[in-house]
């Protein structure tokens, strides 16, 4: 049977729209250097038309011209044809990278709304109500245990203003009394006559006089010798 009818040959994939674009485009290259060598040929013919006389060497030049040009022209409009098919599959392609990009979007969203809704059910308001009020039960337990253990015994604590004004008022008139009485210290206290029986004995005799000094040099009014009347002149 299989030699009367043959087999049946598998169907190859349809190409893929990178295929299709890729394959258009390496058309779209040999037409691109077909232009290239067409401009280049009437490039020459242009320059062969300028340097020849008017006549039938020229006219057939320009003949040559022509056709050159018709060829340029067929060729850009297959260049043409080429890039627009190429632009829509362009966006043939954006399209199904976009719709491909929704596709996992949604697939994220799902997934992450199913773990969500799962770390809902283990957290209740109730719960996280009840242990802020701990906490702040807590707390007021730390500040009066603090309190407690930073209080001074030696101050009562049943003082008012009143006795407070009072304790001032006492001290003011206490540091007024010992200001008047001998309670001051010595170095507030005004100053005394020294006792002459507590005064060092005077020296007896006579200073030494220096060299060269007489015994009745004249001085000034500050008792300083007096300068010489030859230096003041």
């Amino acid at each position: 049977m299989k030699r009367v009818f043959g087999v049946k040959k598998d169907k190859e994939p349809p190409p893929s729209i990178g295929d299709a674009s890729d394959r258009i485009n390496k058309r779209g290259e040999t037409v691109d250097e077909k232009i290239i060598k067409l401009d280049t040929e009437l490039a020459r013919y242009k320059e062969q038309i300028k340097k020849t006389r008017p006549g039938p060497a020229q006219e057939a030049v320009k003949a040559r011209a022509m056709r050159v040009l018709k060829q340029k022209r067929m060729y850009e409009g297959q260049r043409d044809m080429l890039y627009n098919q190429t632009f829509n599959l362009d966006q043939v392609a954006f399209a199904s990278e976009g719709i491909k990009d929704a596709q996992q979007t949604m697939s994220a969203l799902k997934s992450a709304n199913k773990e969500l809704k799962g770390m809902m059910k283990t957290v209740k308001i109730q719960e996280i109500d009840s242990l802020q009020d701990e906490m702040m039960d807590l707390m007021d337990v730390s500040n009066e245990i603090q309190e407690s253990l930073g209080r001074n015994y030696n101050v009562p604590d049943d003082i008012d203003e009143e006795d407070l004004m009072g304790e001032l008022d006492a001290l003011e008139a206490d540091m007024g009394f010992q200001i008047e009485g001998d309670g001051v210290p010595a170095y507030l206290q005004p100053d005394k006559e020294p006792d002459l029986e507590d005064l060092p004995a005077a020296p007896s005799g006579h200073a030494a006089v220096p060299a060269g000094r007489a015994g009745n040099q004249v001085e000034d009014e500050f008792g300083l010798p007096a300068v010489p009347s030859s230096i003041r002149s």
